[in-house]
């Protein structure tokens, strides 16, 4: 999402007289970028923050936006009409930014303890807890709503100025916007974490602030205009116009809800890759208004170009799709290396990457859309009027784009999925503009027939483009295969692939075109383990336990197979997911099991909202470095989970190796021991580990594992992935507290107030060559308890074996193919029957 900073200016019609002075409006563009980079930084933040008191699905963010886009349409259309009464527009201006710094700060610190407030609220009543979000989301976007409306008028623009004057403001507004996006991903987060991000945008507040005032001292006083009573309406040709900007406006979002969910299989779901998006989105909408503004005055026809600007929109956003092909990730492939080859800089290059996907589906769109800013400014906007009328638009035009967000994401995509509901939209776009050019002057036939024919090519490629194009697209951009299931969903979309992994199939589960997981042997393996390996060492006899992400339902699954358990719930974000589930193999069964009660909810949201308490909560989320993930990974997480624990409760978080960098690994680790006394590591699978934290010693008695081990369901389930006796379970064992202690040593904790795992630097090459091995030097012998000579040697036996499996992957996966075939034979010599080595072993053949 991005800040709506719409202005709208009409004059309706005196000729073209002389053109602005460039130095008349350098000193208020530059100060409208620096409110405008300020404006963007808070909503990331703000929107950032609401995934932590009302969760992180779709309909609680959507409404989070929406409050902050409701306060900017109120207070373009309050604080509009004020700035037309006032002799003084730069001090308004400058009091207004004043207002967004103070205010800004104070909710972003408000925010970050808003969490229990809104749970205790809600339970109280739904109207009050999020009556507290509008509140506090809208306030700061109220204030904003009135800066451009009243920088415009301080302008003094002449009826034959306005669509010059307006589109520039407008271009270096969201000029700042773009600024914003990008230094609260790449610099301000990553270093200053949310709250000293705030006040660095609350000093850029301050700062435009000062300049406002200072451009005030030789500006003339304006004259006020009448009693907002007295004010002549808006002309009838004026408001069919902002009308129609306001679908418009609907559209433009529309777009932006699809471009965000289709174009992700082409990028990535790390925050680096939504910033270059928006960007990009930014960008076109900036650069399309400035370019077009030179000549927007000069226009004999501004009901034809706008409608011809409109309608193109839509043509060309749905042509890019359907043109879409194999080649583009091609090309994404060469700029990456390139640029890659130039910088050494891994994040660089994946930069380019996400840049040239956005440039290909973005871009052009948004500079037609841009483009027909200024040419609305023509057709609403009245000299004497100017805060009034821009504000209506700033209002009009954001209730639009509002209603747009939510009627394609809500209800056209789930209906109709993404190809055909972009469909729609360019159709509509393509109607708007014909209504648009039937109103333009008679004498310019060339924008009738041009919006003719877009509107054919529009039709034409809505026919001729299948529906299933995007899902074509990741069979072939994702080493092929056959697709089992896909579903385009309320902002997400998910499918299962089944694909070939040596001589056997597999499924993989991809959310939002990226894979997540899948149910080959070794997923089977550590997502077994993340649930039974805790259950077993448990101190007492666990009756309940949550899992926290059902995926593939491999985890989940698990907990049928411990005789016991009383209570097993399982929080799931996405119902496509759950949907999708059922297609994967060695779950047990688990969606139509009713001894697991499947809750789809935020996880997160789920330990706010119940005071149930458990034995053990597991953890499988995606990897820490997405989007919106490190939620689950955080000091502030892991402080709220304790509190949901039994006594002798355990809190076990799955911990990918290979999807970040040793460093911010270490900040997981850290982050995780700040909330545990009683901490240790385990081996569950070659890339991945298992944190186990509890309140108290969690004491590895062994005759109590090996009855428990011994149940049969929970034997075989397993045996099948290769933990045959409880020894080899045991075996997994890497370090306890004061090794994992060794490994974070000093490095800085992940809190939701310094997300930094999220905005990491980009994974190096074979990190887990480094990772991995780092680990396993830390590896101490299992602190047993009640085990004879026989058991210790036979864990020895099973650990040495393992750590020899790994050091044979590694040497695999480094190139060294004779010692990973030396190495692989001598396991499976010594353990032939083991279910996981022969998985490798037979991959290797």
């Amino acid at each position: 999402m991005f800040k709506k900073v719409q202005a709208t200016s009409a004059a309706r019609s005196s000729p073209p007289q002389k053109s602005i002075e460039l130095r008349s409006i350098v000193w208020p563009a530059l100060l409208l970028i620096i409110s405008g980079t300020a404006a963007l930084i808070y909503q990331i933040l703000w929107i950032k923050q609401l995934t932590l008191i009302v969760g992180v699905d779709v309909y609680a963010v959507t409404t989070g936006v929406s409050a902050f886009f409701t306060g900017l349409a109120a207070g373009g259309l309050v604080l509009g009409r004020w700035v037309d009464r006032v002799q003084r527009p730069l001090r308004l201006y400058a009091a207004l930014e004043i207002g967004v710094a103070l205010v800004g700060i104070l909710i972003t610190i408000a925010l970050s303890h808003a969490a229990a407030i809104f749970v205790n609220l809600e339970e109280q009543s739904n109207v009050l807890a999020w009556g507290l979000v509008f509140l506090m989301v809208g306030i700061g976007p109220f204030l904003m709503g009135g800066t451009l409306p009243a920088m415009v008028r301080a302008l003094r623009l002449t009826a034959d100025r306005i669509g010059t004057g307006g589109g520039w403001m407008y271009a270096a507004n969201t000029g700042g916007a773009i600024l914003g996006t990008l230094v609260s991903s790449f610099l301000l987060i990553p270093s200053l974490g949310i709250r000293g991000s705030a006040l660095f945008a609350g000093g850029m507040g301050m700062l435009a602030a000062v300049g406002g005032f200072w451009l005030d001292r030789s500006a003339p006083s304006q004259t006020k205009t009448a009693p907002q009573s007295k004010l002549a309406p808006l002309a009838k040709t004026a408001t069919v116009a902002i009308l129609l900007y306001a679908v418009a406006g609907g559209l433009a979002l529309g777009y932006e809800v699809i471009w965000s969910q289709s174009i992700v299989q082409f990028m990535s779901t790390r925050s680096y890759a939504f910033s270059v998006m928006l960007a990009t989105y930014l960008t076109g909408l900036a650069l399309g208004a400035a370019l077009f503004a030179r000549w927007a005055d000069r226009l004999r026809d501004p009901w034809g170009m706008f409608g011809l600007l409109i309608a193109a929109a839509g043509m060309v956003a749905l042509l890019e799709i359907s043109l879409l092909g194999p080649w583009l990730p091609t090309l994404q492939a060469m700029v990456d290396q390139t640029a890659y080859a130039l910088t050494e800089n891994r994040l660089i290059g994946m930069c380019s990457r996400f840049a040239i996907a956005a440039l290909y589906i973005v871009f052009l769109p948004t500079l037609l859309l841009g483009a027909a800013f200024p040419a609305a400014l023509k057709l609403i906007v009245d000299s004497a009027h100017v805060g009034r009328d821009i504000g209506k638009v700033v209002a009009l035009n954001t209730f639009g784009g509002i209603i747009g967000t939510v009627m394609t994401g809500f209800v056209l995509v789930p209906r109709f999925g993404l190809v055909k509901t972009l469909a729609i939209l360019a159709v509509l776009a393509a109607f708007l503009g014909l209504f648009a050019t039937m109103r333009g002057a008679a004498g310019v036939p060339f924008a009738r027939w041009g919006a003719i024919v877009i509107a054919t090519i529009t039709v034409g490629a809505t026919l001729l483009t299948p529906a299933d194009r995007l899902a074509d697209l990741l069979t072939s951009t994702r080493g092929g295969g056959t697709v089992k299931f896909y579903k385009e969903g309320k902002g997400v979309t998910v499918a299962v692939l089944e694909q070939l992994a040596g001589h056997k199939q597999f499924r993989r589960l991809f959310i939002q075109g990226v894979s997540n997981t899948g149910d080959t042997l070794p997923s089977l393996r550590y997502m077994r383990l993340q649930a039974l390996l805790p259950l077993i060492i448990h101190n007492d006899n666990p009756k309940s336990a949550l899992v926290i992400g059902l995926g593939t339902g491999i985890t989940s699954g698990a907990l049928l197979r411990f005789p016991g358990l009383e209570q097993r719930v399982v929080a799931e974000l996405l119902p496509e997911v759950a949907q999708a589930t059922s297609y994967f193999q060695g779950n047990f069964g688990a969606t139509t099991d009713p001894k697991l009660d499947i809750r789809l909810r935020d996880g997160r949201r789920e330990l706010l909202s119940s005071q149930e308490l458990y034995d053990l909560i597991t953890l499988e989320p995606p990897p820490p470095s997405a989007a919106g993930v490190v939620n689950l990974y955080s000091t502030d997480f892991y402080e709220l989970a304790k509190a949901r624990l039994r006594s002798h409760g355990i809190v076990a978080q799955w911990l990918p190796l290979p999807t970040q960098n040793d460093e911010d690994t270490q900040s997981l680790v850290r982050s995780f021991l700040d909330v545990y006394p009683h901490a240790s590591l385990w081996t569950t699978e070659l890339h991945e580990m298992l944190l186990v934290g509890s309140l108290e010693p969690v004491t590895l008695d062994v005759p109590r594992i090996k009855k428990r081990f011994n149940q049969p369901e929970l034997a075989s389930a397993l045996r099948d992935v290769g933990i045959s006796s409880a020894a080899a379970l045991l075996a997994t064992w890497v370090t306890g507290r004061a090794g994992l202690e060794t490994y974070a040593s000093d490095a800085r904790p992940v809190t939701d107030d310094q997300p930094r795992i999220e905005y990491a630097d980009w994974v190096r090459h074979d990190e887990i060559q480094r990772v991995l091995p780092r680990l396993l030097e830390l590896r101490t012998a299992p602190p047993l308890r009640g085990a004879d000579d026989l058991f210790m040697k036979s864990v020895a036996m099973e650990r040495q074996r393992l750590l020899l499996f790994y050091q044979a992957a590694l040497n695999g996966q480094s190139g060294h193919r004779e010692l990973w075939s030396r190495d692989i034979r001598r396991v499976l010599e010594s353990d032939g029957s083991n279910a996981y080595y022969r998985w490798f072993g037979k991959r290797s053949q």
